[in-house]
């Protein structure tokens, strides 16, 4: 956990601002100075932390969502 990057996932399964907030938390379980953009209508994720991206996935699916990362 050494720089801080800027990752875009896709995240299904959201369907309401309590899963949104749910995911927020999992993600700051993570790493508690992430800064968390959820955009629950187009399913993404803006996520500015020193976490990285494939753990973020898998603590986002083991809360109960599919987690992907996207590019560009």
């Amino acid at each position: 956990m050494d720089e801080t990057a800027d990752l875009l996932m896709r995240v299904e399964g959201m369907t309401c601002d309590g899963c949104a907030e749910a995911v927020r938390r999992t993600v700051r379980r993570l790493d508690p100075e992430a800064t968390v953009a959820v955009d629950r209508a187009q399913g993404r994720v803006a996520i500015r932390t020193r976490a990285q991206s494939l753990a973020i996935a898998d603590a986002l699916t083991k809360a109960g969502y599919t987690a992907t990362a996207m590019t560009g």
